[in-house]
């Protein structure tokens, strides 16, 4: 792929997804001259004495405490080295070079008095593969993301660790086996490169684009258990859902009528049987309100990798050249911290209804005896898939104590200077684990499914079909899992299932089939 061109503006979710995977990325030049005119401004400032906060003071606590010009340089190099105070499981590559990415582009808007060489260097070091290690925990999400940015600077002024071709190495040797230089900080660049939100906005990022290809799996999911489990699809009929008219639910119940389409496992109108438990008759309800808070999270999302989020924050007039300073708030994770909440609990609601469905899907009594006890002609001899159900619900179990929204909590530091935090950094690790938890459920979902097909299969006889995307989801299921005759460990299957969900194989693979069959 071409470089990934920043200049500050217009930044999205995929875009921190490609790099975070590979993608390589510049900066454009247009964005120079803002970026210098700041610097100057800095520059000016620290010439003239000027009390300005981070640059001439301490900091927070220390707001009050004047700094020598000739001590504005060390000032710089001992914040970064104080705030490395990050604990936990390093962070993954992926994370690291997204938020590589968000501190560039961020710098690059011009508002924090940074030389380009700043930006540039952040930019190299994703290029050459130079990935700091971040440790997770440490966060408080106001005044931004400072210890996890704290262990990311240390390897731009050759101090911390980095990994750099499958090695861990201090960061000047990473540096110089990349071909680059650790920088010097001037005046401002360590409080720049530290105070914001890219921890928690970065993470988000690709958090967000793994929500939405597992809300449209779970999409595929519910309407392949629903084959299974002769259900109807008569609630999902247009006309239901344009007299609610939630936007987001009258797409998902669209899509599981695309999916559907064709179908011979599907019941007919039954005056016995008129309609489905609410897990499959409410797919498009409650699928559809996860869908909300995944697009309200994106929308969050995309707004913030374009923010200026640091402090102070500096203006400069492009005619007169005169420079104000402002300290602030916009390093404050809120926007960010309460958006992974609601998707997170969004997510965990998704996780609820799948592991519903697993648990009809293994049970004769509540499915009508559609399809045996755990899946299995062989009950009693042989256990079939009830332990699969376990796991389900298990991790469902879980995601209701991850459910509590980290934004609810506040803590003050800073001898009560930073008196409100976001937590914006927990929320975001919460949803993480919950998104984990939840492409697995599904993954269990859909190979239960899958087994509840073939024996409906066994039953139907030949030339029965599956739905149009339901279809596909099947057959690149049973390229991995072949239908279980008897008792075996269910672990791997499952894994290789959730790899398919968790790498968007199967969200891409419908979604493929059914734009061609509409004519893209």
């Amino acid at each position: 792929m071409t470089p990934l061109t920043i200049s500050g503006t217009d930044l999205k979710v995929d875009d921190v997804v490609a790099v975070a995977h590979g993608r390589s990325a510049q900066l454009d030049p247009t964005a120079l001259p803002k970026i210098e005119r700041a610097r100057a401004a800095v520059d000016k400032f620290v010439a003239e004495g000027r009390v300005v906060y981070g640059i001439t003071t301490g900091f927070g606590r220390f707001k009050d405490k004047i700094i020598s010009p000739d001590e504005v340089k060390q000032l710089q190099v001992n914040l970064v080295r104080s705030h490395a105070v990050g604990v936990g499981p390093d962070l993954p590559a992926s994370v690291v070079r997204a938020m590589l990415l968000v501190r560039a582009n961020t710098l690059a808007l011009g508002h924090s008095g940074v030389r380009p060489v700043v930006i540039h260097l952040l930019l190299d070091m994703l290029n050459a593969g130079v990935h700091p290690r971040i440790p997770a925990q440490g966060s408080l999400g106001a005044s931004g993301d400072l210890a996890p940015l704290a262990h990311l600077a240390l390897v731009l002024i050759g101090e911390g660790e980095a990994m750099y071709q499958g090695e861990w190495l201090d960061g000047r040797t990473a540096l110089t086996r990349a071909g680059l230089q650790p920088l010097e900080l001037q005046a401002k660049e360590g409080l720049a490169l530290l105070n914001g939100t890219t921890f928690m906005v970065g993470m988000g990022a690709l958090q967000v684009r793994r929500a939405i290809n597992l809300a449209l799996t779970a999409d595929t999911a519910a309407a392949l258990s629903l084959e299974a489990l002769h259900g109807t699809d008569r609630a999902f009929d247009p006309r239901v859902h344009a007299i609610r008219p939630h936007p987001r639910q009258i797409d998902c119940a669209a899509y599981l009528r695309k999916n559907l389409h064709g179908s011979h496992f599907l019941r007919g109108a039954d005056s016995l049987n008129v309609q489905d438990p609410y897990t499959l008759r409410c797919v498009p309800q409650v699928h559809g309100a996860v869908r909300d808070a995944i697009a309200y999270a994106k929308w969050v999302m995309d707004i913030e990798l374009n923010s200026v989020n640091d402090n102070p924050i500096i203006f400069v007039d492009e005619a007169t050249g005169a420079a104000d300073v402002i300290s602030a708030g916009n390093f404050h994770g809120e926007p960010v911290a309460i958006a992974a909440d609601y998707m997170a609990l969004a997510l965990t609601e998704l996780g609820n209804m799948s592991e519903r469905r697993c648990a009809r899907l293994v049970d004769a009594d509540s499915n009508g005896n559609v399809l045996p006890m755990f899946l299995t002609r062989h009950g009693g001899l042989e256990s079939g898939f009830m332990m699969a159900q376990y796991t389900a619900a298990a991790l469902a179990s879980e995601n209701k104590v991850l459910a509590h929204p980290a934004s609810a909590d506040s803590i003050p530091s800073s001898a009560n200077v930073e008196d409100h935090v976001s937590m914006g950094a927990t929320a975001v690790r919460q949803a993480a684990q919950i998104l984990d938890h939840v492409e697995t459920i599904v993954a269990i979902e859909l190979l239960l499914a899958a087994q509840g097909i073939d024996l409906r299969r066994q039953e139907m006889g030949d030339g029965v079909s599956l739905g149009m995307g339901t279809a596909v989801a099947y057959d690149l299921i049973r390229q991995q899992v072949p239908f279980l005759q008897q008792d075996a460990p269910l672990a791997p299957l499952i894994e290789q299932v959730r790899q398919l969900v968790a790498g968007g194989i199967i969200k891409e693979a419908v979604e493929q089939c059914l734009d061609d069959s509409s004519g893209g």
